[in-house]
């Protein structure tokens, strides 16, 4: 499994139906260290701590670092921003030199002086075993079904409505299995407050159609 947060109890239900030699991978990675940065495997029978599914350990010729502000490791148990070294780093993002600067910095940790880290914007620690617990994102990133998505994106884009003057996007799990984008928004005159009497969620959808891609389109508003 990849490209999204596990449930803790749908992964236990697996694992206590799985028969004797069977496992589930939790692969963890952006697509910066193509693909896979490391990964857990949980075994039929494993129990699963309900505050999370690791993600595991480094795969081979991969480093990583759990670093706070400061750039100082973190001891086990303590979050910090998780950052990625190692052969399947990317160089960079094509035509993007001041993004690349940002996100792959030189390594301190490496005597190669032309080694990187990618500043991931993950959030995680250290177990006591050596694995990695993840704990969400440092920015307003959502990972929904396998995409990223900045919310701030699609509020922009509704915003640009004549009809709206102000917007938020949420991530709501009101179902733990089925996470959605809900967006949220203000009429920019007062006879507009009424959604329904001015126009429905199948037209704010059609009208961020023209602009955003299937899966940045908030499931509710």
């Amino acid at each position: 499994a990849g490209g999204d947060v596990l449930s803790p109890e749908h992964v236990q239900r697996l694992l206590d139906a799985f028969p004797p030699g069977h496992a589930l991978i939790n692969g963890y990675g952006p697509t910066e260290n193509t693909t896979f940065t490391c990964c857990h495997r949980l075994a039929a029978g494993d129990t699963v701590d309900p505050a999370g599914v690791a993600i595991g350990r480094p795969i081979a010729l991969t480093s990583l670092q759990v670093l706070g502000p400061s750039g100082q490791p973190c001891p086990i148990g303590i979050p910090g921003e998780l950052h990625i070294g190692g052969a399947g780093l990317a160089r960079g993002y094509l035509n993007n030199p001041g993004l690349t600067a940002e996100k792959f910095i030189p390594d301190p940790f490496s005597s190669d002086p032309s080694a990187r880290l990618y500043k991931s914007g993950d959030l995680a620690s250290w177990n006591a075993d050596g694995t990695l617990a993840f704990h969400g994102r440092l920015d307003d990133q959502i990972k929904l079904r396998g995409f990223r998505i900045e919310p701030g994106e699609i509020e922009v884009a509704l915003i640009a409505h004549p009809a709206i003057e102000q917007a938020v996007v949420l991530l709501r799990q009101d179902q733990q299995s089925n996470p959605q984008l809900v967006a949220y928004w203000i009429a920019s005159h007062p006879s507009c407050e009424s959604t329904g009497s001015v126009f429905s969620s199948a037209e704010l959808r059609t009208f961020l159609a023209r602009t955003l891609p299937d899966y940045m389109l908030p499931a509710a508003f």
